[in-house]
C-alpha cells in the first residue's frame, strides 16, 4: 500500500477521522496522526496502522477496544479493496517499494540507519509488532519487573514468532522481525546486560540512556539532526547554539529501542504481530506474570540464573528456531509450557470475569494449544508455504488477511 492517493493509507486516516471522535494529526497539510480522548492512531515510518490503546484494567476491555478498532479500519478498508494481513513483516514489496511517509523525524532517521546497521530500514518500512506497556508502584517493583521482562524475552519470541517470509520466500528465521533489531543500531536495542546485575536502578537506566546517541530535537515545531551526538554531550556541552531541556530528555528516551524499555511505565516490544486469535493473548500473558507477585517471582525462576553468553545465545537463536531452540539442554517448547502456566495461575488468581463468566485465561487457549503441539504461528505459515500453498503468495494474503 501506498500513504498517498485516493487509495492511500492517508485516505484511510481521513476516513477513520470522519467516522470516529479523532482529531487529525498533521505534517504539512498530510494526516499522520488521529488523537483520540484516550487513545490514537499513529503510523510508522512504512504507513503501518498502530492503535494505542487507552489504559485497561482487563484483557476483556482491551477486547473490546480492539474489536471496535477493526470493525472501523477493515469496514472502510473493504470499501477501498485493501487486505491488512498479521504478519510481522512485510511479506512481499521490496524497500523501495514502500512510501516513507512525510513525517520529519523519518527523514532523519532514514538515512541515519544505514550508518549503524544494515537492517534497520526493514526495521522502519517492513515490519509490526504488539507491544504491551506496564505500570509499578515504586523503584523496587519496576527494577523486579524489567528485568523479568527482559530474561523471558527470548521465551515470548519463542511463543509468538510470525515472520518467517520475506521478499515472497521463506527467510530463514521464524521470527525475522526479531532478528531484524539485531542488526539495526546496538547501541539502542535488543537486550540490556545490565538490566540483570544485582544492583541494577533507575540510574542504571538513566546512565545507560544519557550517553546513548540522540537523533533530533525540536524547536518551533522543527525537529534538529542531532545524530552523532550522545545526550551526556549535549548536557555539557549543548549543540549548534541549543542547550538541554526536560522536554529533550522525554523525546530522546522514546528513540531508545531496547525489546523493554522506560517512559513513565514499562514498555514490553517483543511480540511479532499475530493472528487475530493469539492477539489477547498477549496481554493476556503479561498481565498473569507481571500483576501476581508470586507468578512474577516464578517467571524470574527460569531465567534467572542464565549467564549473559546463554541469554545472548538465547535471544539469537529464538529468532531462528522458536520453540525449537535450546538453552542448557532444555527445550524453549518446555520453557513456554511453564510460562504459559505461570500467566494461566495468574489470571485465574485474579479471576477477572466477562460478562459470560469467563476469567481471562480463555485468551491463552489458542497459544496453549499450539505450544503444546510444538508449534508457534510461524511453523503454520512454513508448512502450508511449503506443502498446500507451493509458494503462492496470494493465498498466504488470503490466509492472513483479518476480516470483521
Amino acid at each position: 500500500m501506498k500513504y498517498s492517493g485516493q487509495r492511500g493509507i492517508e485516505q484511510i486516516l481521513k476516513l477513520l477521522s470522519q467516522e470516529n471522535e479523532y482529531i487529525p494529526q498533521l505534517n504539512e497539510s498530510h494526516i499522520i496522526a488521529l488523537n483520540g480522548n484516550e487513545s490514537s492512531i499513529t503510523l510508522e515510518p512504512g504507513s503501518q496502522i498502530e492503535l494505542s490503546g487507552k489504559q485497561h484494567d482487563s484483557v476483556h476491555s482491551i477486547k473490546n477496544e480492539i474489536e471496535n478498532h477493526f470493525r472501523s479500519l477493515l469496514e472502510i478498508s473493504k470499501d477501498l479493496n485493501i487486505l491488512f494481513i498479521n504478519s510481522a513483516l512485510q511479506p512481499l514489496s521490496e524497500l523501495d517499494e514502500i512510501e516513507l511517509i512525510p513525517k520529519q523525524r523519518y527523514s532523519i532517521m532514514y538515512p541515519y540507519m544505514d550508518k549503524v546497521g544494515t537492517l534497520g530500514h526493514r526495521m522502519m518500512k517492513q515490519s509490526s509488532a504488539i507491544q504491551i506497556s506496564i505500570d509499578y508502584s515504586d523503584e523496587s517493583d519496576a527494577m523486579i519487573k524489567f528485568k523479568t521482562a527482559m530474561g523471558i524475552v527470548p521465551i515470548f519470541y519463542s511463543i509468538f514468532a510470525n515472520s518467517p517470509i520475506l521478499g515472497g520466500k521463506l527467510n530463514g528465521y521464524k521470527s525475522y522481525r526479531g532478528h531484524v533489531w539485531t542488526n539495526t543500531d546496538n547501541d539502542r536495542c535488543g537486550i540490556l546486560p545490565f538490566s540483570f546485575d544485582d544492583n541494577f536502578s533507575f540510574n542504571s537506566y538513566v546512565n545507560y540512556a544519557i550517553n546513548s546517541g540522540m537523533y533530533f530535537v525540536e524547536r518551533g515545531g522543527q525537529l534538529h539532526n542531532m545524530t552523532g551526538v550522545t545526550f551526556d554531550h549535549f548536557i555539557i556541552n549543548g549543540h549548534n547554539d541549543f542547550t538541554a531541556t526536560q522536554q529533550d530528555w522525554e523525546l530522546h528516551i522514546s528513540t531508545l529501542f531496547p525489546e523493554v524499555r522506560f517512559k513513565k511505565y514499562i514498555e514490553i516490544r517483543c511480540f511479532d504481530s499475530q493472528p487475530y486469535e493469539n492477539m489477547l493473548a498477549v496481554p493476556a500473558m503479561i498481565k498473569g506474570i507481571f500483576y501476581d507477585t508470586e507468578c512474577l517471582d516464578a517467571a524470574w525462576e527460569l531465567v534467572k540464573d542464565w549467564s549473559w553468553e546463554e541469554r545472548l545465545q538465547a535471544y539469537n537463536s529464538v529468532h531462528k528456531y522458536a520453540l525449537q531452540a535450546e538453552v542448557r539442554g532444555k527445550s524453549f517448547q518446555e520453557l513456554a509450557i511453564e510460562l504459559i502456566n505461570i500467566a494461566k495461575n495468574g489470571l485465574l488468581t485474579q479471576d477477572n470475569l466477562n460478562k459470560n463468566g469467563e476469567n481471562e485465561t480463555i485468551y491463552l487457549n489458542s497459544i496453549e494449544q499450539d505450544v503444546t503441539n510444538g508449534i508457534c504461528p510461524a511453523d503454520k505459515l512454513i508448512q502450508k508455504w511449503e506443502n498446500e500453498w507451493k509458494g503462492d503468495i496470494k493465498k498466504l494474503i488470503k490466509y492472513c488477511a483479518y476480516e470483521i
